[in-house]
């Protein structure tokens, strides 16, 4: 894979808000949720829980791109000896 380090930044920022989002989603109900949220329901007193957790596993799954993105780049000009 190559390492693109432009991408490790935007990345954490989009994991942060989509944690802050999932974390939204578990501690508000349908009618409280923001009107562009997905789910998003007037006069509903039910949680979204599989919407929390979607935008949970998404946030992790950013922190672990940005986390793959600041290891070393591989060297593609390997040399072997044949003697």
């Amino acid at each position: 894979m190559r390492k693109n380090r432009q991408l490790i930044i935007p990345a954490i920022i989009l994991g942060t808000v989509l944690i802050i989002i999932a974390i939204v989603y578990w501690v508000s109900t349908a009618s409280s949720l923001p009107s562009f949220f997905p789910g998003h329901q007037a006069g509903s007193s039910t949680h979204h829980f599989k919407h929390g957790i979607a935008a949970f596993l998404l946030g992790i799954a950013c922190f672990i791109f940005a986390w793959f993105q600041t290891g070393p780049s591989s060297s593609s000009s390997k040399t072997t000896n044949a003697s």
